[in-house]
């Protein structure tokens, strides 16, 4: 597999060999070496989340207060729109995102650093998506951004309404989550990813 970095440090697209024969298709969907020689250091995985979405859905945006959540992110069936969102207060990227496609066709994979958030819409009747987090779930540490925020302006499928948690509807804007201290500083982060790569190079990570 092959880890391209995207226009937001942090934010790799995955793309993986695939193998056809008369059977269907064989891909690896993750290899640990791979993955460390380009982001810096292993993925620890701590859980693995699952979900369902229908067309119409957004579900997000999403991140996780420092010391934060790592993501890898697939959708083995259907097709979904991903979006990375910087939302590292100082970033020289600040406010601006990437969006990919990640489907059963292309079967990519997003990777999205801690400090960064992330949300995604099905391009298809349904969509699932699987991702591997670096740590479990911590409702304390949730940050929430509206992912209709007017000033970020993403490009969400406009063929629907959209379908949102109450959560998400009544989110922050990115400015409004600012305000209120909720966001992680770029300094903080690259303190954060310094020591991951530390670690790794020690040995002294899993």
């Amino acid at each position: 597999m092959q880890l391209n970095r995207l226009d937001v440090a942090g934010a790799f697209l995955v793309t993986p060999r695939i193998f056809p024969d008369d059977r269907g298709h064989f891909l690896e969907m993750f290899s640990q070496p791979a993955f460390q020689r380009e982001v810096g250091h292993e993925l620890t995985v701590a859980q693995v989340n699952c979900s369902l979405s229908r067309r119409g859905t957004i579900r997000g945006l999403h991140a996780v207060a420092l010391p934060g959540q790592a993501r890898y992110v697939t959708c083995p069936q259907g097709a979904i729109l991903d979006i990375v969102v910087d939302v590292r207060l100082g970033s020289p990227t600040y406010g601006e995102h990437v969006a990919v496609e990640l489907g059963a066709d292309n079967r990519h994979a997003l990777y999205l650093a801690e400090g960064l958030a992330h949300g995604f819409a099905p391009l298809t009747d349904e969509a699932t998506v699987v991702y591997l987090c670096s740590s479990t779930w911590a409702p304390d540490r949730e940050v929430e951004i509206n992912p209709l925020d007017p000033e970020l302006n993403l490009p969400w499928p406009r063929d629907t309404e959209p379908l949102m948690s109450d959560k998400d509807r009544a989110a922050p804007t990115l400015r409004e989550a600012a305000e209120r201290g909720l966001l992680p500083t770029y300094a903080e982060c690259q303190e954060l990813y310094a020591r991951l790569d530390g670690l790794a190079m020690g040995g002294e990570r899993r």
